[in-house]
């Protein structure tokens, strides 16, 4: 088999493969068998006639269509090992020669994955959010515990914030009421901002007996709608005195003000580093994505977002509920659900390109070492040998994708010791408090992944021979 290869324009090259007649000859064979096996000839058992009584029958027109519809592919799958090429959408082939005789030509036009150099990778800034509790936060807490003992009292005055409000509430869109905006005797709290972006500007100086008739856009959804409240009752919240002996009583466990505050900075403080560090890795590979300055190929967002869409339609399924059903609740059109979906493929894609441009930039490669490890982790899981995991990638040319992957999770662990995180003020986080105790592999299991992404380590490919 004779190949060379010409770069085109836009990410894509021209493999211009020639099979000879020799080489061909063994398509041919493997076309016969299986004719054979879907023909019957006198005599013989299907499947076990010999070629030549099958040519004399049918001819060899047949056999040579089927011997070069199955040589395109293989040769074409050779050809692409050969030259380590990483194809990104299917390629389109066209026939130059040997329809009828001699040696078997044809090209393929293939779209490979864009390989890019990411300038500003080092010393990336990635934003999270505060660490430090400030007194506002704090402060914010202690009101809402007094709020949840607070005593209600009727009052004769307009609605203001933080009074409770009891509202009969009638939300409706071309006169067809929405789901969750219908509701009677709803003891609401003015300032919340719960329902609509204007729900509470027009509650806010409205008095008990009042119908009130406006439209706004309600939260989560993209049109607007028409509200109708009637405010039955107006009440003030009268909150507890803050004090030592209040903090006792009903909060047994702090016996002061002071000791309350405390453990509610601790609290909140713990939890902000949590979520950090439960999100640090799609922050900082969203950040990366930022420097990335050409388009996500279309082919692979296509991809991309086919495994995504199926993916969420499966675990609708698994939930016992339609997509008209979510696209009914969340006040969606199809289209709006799919270019959602797209935005995180397109997302996905330039972190895959970003990714791989650190780790090629960096010599972050998958040794011998990493891929054993990798197989027997993958063996433990699965509970077979990793000599069998190992077989079943090789089997399915699946090893190129998994040295790839692991580049990939070390440009994610080189990225996060060598990138700058700071607050949403500008205040730097030491690297060290971001990352804690974090292991290799606990970073790298963080890492998010394409939907069709077939560098999955958690477990063994699909045995497609």
């Amino acid at each position: 088999m004779k190949t060379t290869i010409e770069a085109l324009d836009g990410n894509k090259i021209k493999l211009s493969i020639e099979v000879d007649e020799t080489e061909f000859e063994r398509y041919l064979d493997g076309a016969f068998k299986k004719i054979s096996t879907q023909i019957r000839i006198p005599g013989f058992r299907q499947g076990k006639a010999p070629r030549k009584l099958i040519e004399a029958q049918i001819g060899v027109e047949a056999a040579r269509s089927q011997a070069i519809e199955d040589a395109i592919p293989a040769s074409l799958a050779l050809a692409v090992r050969e030259h380590d090429l990483d194809i990104i959408a299917t390629p389109e082939v066209n026939l130059t020669s040997g329809q009828e005789d001699g040696n078997v030509s044809f090209d393929a036009t293939c779209e490979v994955r864009p390989v890019v150099k990411v300038a500003g990778y080092k010393g990336l800034r990635v934003e999270l959010p505060a660490l430090i509790a400030s007194d506002a936060d704090i402060e914010e807490v202690v009101t809402y515990e007094r709020k949840r003992h607070a005593t209600l009292v009727d009052v004769d005055r307009p609605a203001k914030i933080d009074d409770q409000v009891t509202l009969d509430l009638v939300g409706s869109r071309n006169g067809e009421p929405l789901p969750g905006l219908n509701v009677d005797d709803w003891l609401y709290e003015v300032g919340k901002n719960w329902v609509a972006e204007d729900f509470d500007k027009n509650i806010i100086g409205s008095t008990t007996g009042q119908k009130l008739e406006f439209t706004s856009l309600p939260s989560g959804m993209s049109e607007t709608a028409d509200f109708v409240v009637d405010v039955k009752k107006i009440q003030e919240q009268v909150l507890p005195e803050l004090n030592n002996e209040w903090v006792a009583e009903h909060l047994a466990e702090h016996d002061s003000i002071e000791a309350w505050k405390l453990a509610v900075r601790t609290r909140i403080e713990e939890s902000r580093l949590n979520q950090v560090r439960n999100t640090v890795v799609e922050k900082t590979t969203s950040a990366l994505a930022e420097l990335v300055d050409i388009e996500a190929p279309e082919a692979m967002v296509s991809s991309d977002l086919r495994g995504r869409v199926q993916n969420t339609l499966k675990q609708f399924e698994q939930q016992g509920i339609s997509m008209e059903q979510w696209l009914s609740i969340t006040q969606q059109t199809a289209e709006q659900f799919v270019d959602a979906l797209k935005e995180q493929s397109t997302l996905a894609v330039k972190v895959d390109i970003a990714l791989r441009a650190v780790a090629l930039a960096e010599s972050l490669e998958a040794s011998e070492d990493d891929l054993e490890n990798q197989f027997e982790r993958i063996a433990t899981q699965v509970k077979k040998k990793p000599a069998a995991i190992r077989k079943a990638y090789d089997t399915n040319d699946a090893i190129a994708d998994l040295r790839a992957q692991i580049s990939k999770s070390k440009a994610i662990d080189w990225l996060l010791h060598n990138s700058k995180f700071v607050d949403d003020q500008g205040n730097e986080i030491s690297t060290d408090t971001v990352l804690g105790d974090h292991s290799h592999d606990e970073i790298v299991a963080l890492e998010p992944e394409s939907e069709t992404d077939h560098e999955h380590t958690d477990q063994e490919p699909a045995d497609h021979a």
